[in-house]
């Protein structure tokens, strides 16, 4: 279990995700009855010129149609006979550039259904060497490398009350750190679990999380 604050290097990494990934026990939806899209995001490990192990973030183009200038972990919808590790693979290398082999995946978390009825399988891969991200401008703005450590923020996960709903039944949020702003769910859920699961070593779930409502659009 690493302490909040301490920098988590590439060096040895790789192996201890593994195994933690191995004793995981993944949650899936499991069912299309009624029909659901499927979707699947990437969390794209790789190390800085520093060494240290970092995540692929970005910010979605600000002419899209949906979702225009929302920050968000890489991926997008299955193709036809496409599974969620192909799926992001290909959005990957589509959105900014980077292209990672099959033998990359270190794991997955558990399918996340989202407000707007798409199960989202997030997918955990590797790559052992620095990466150099080049954002597709029709569909992301901006893209980073991140920190993992930044995960381990001592106020984090932070709670806040939906500000959207009304305030005698708003619901709260679970929000984690991402560049020095708060992010919200579904995303932020993916990050939390990664946190706990790859990074911790802890099991925990992310079903009851509940996300904004605008995200239901």
């Amino acid at each position: 279990m690493t302490s909040p604050g301490e920098r988590l290097h590439i060096d040895g990494l790789r192996r201890v995700m593994r195994a933690r990934f191995e004793q995981f026990p993944r949650l899936s939806s499991a069912t299309d009855s009624p029909p659901i899209r499927r979707a699947a995001v990437g969390i794209v490990l790789a190390p800085n010129e520093d060494g240290e192990c970092c995540y692929v973030f970005t910010q979605r183009a600000l002419n899209l149609r949906r979702s225009a200038g929302q920050y968000a972990l890489p991926g997008g919808m299955l193709d036809a006979g496409e599974t969620a590790v192909d799926a992001v693979r290909r959005e990957v290398a589509e959105e900014v550039g980077v292209q990672l082999s099959a033998g990359t995946l270190l794991g997955e978390l558990d399918e996340l259904i989202t407000l707007a009825g798409i199960a989202i399988t997030p997918v955990v891969l590797w790559s052992p060497s620095p990466v150099v991200l080049k954002p597709a401008p029709d569909e992301v703005h901006a893209a980073w490398l991140v920190p993992i450590a930044e995960l381990d923020h001592p106020e984090a996960p932070k709670m806040i009350r939906d500000s959207h709903a009304p305030p005698e039944s708003a619901p709260m949020i679970l929000r984690m750190p991402v560049r020095g702003e708060w992010i919200n769910p579904p995303t932020a859920a993916v990050l939390y679990q990664f946190r706990e699961v790859a990074m911790r070593g802890n099991i925990v779930r992310v079903d009851t999380i509940t996300q904004p409502q605008w995200t239901r659009h």
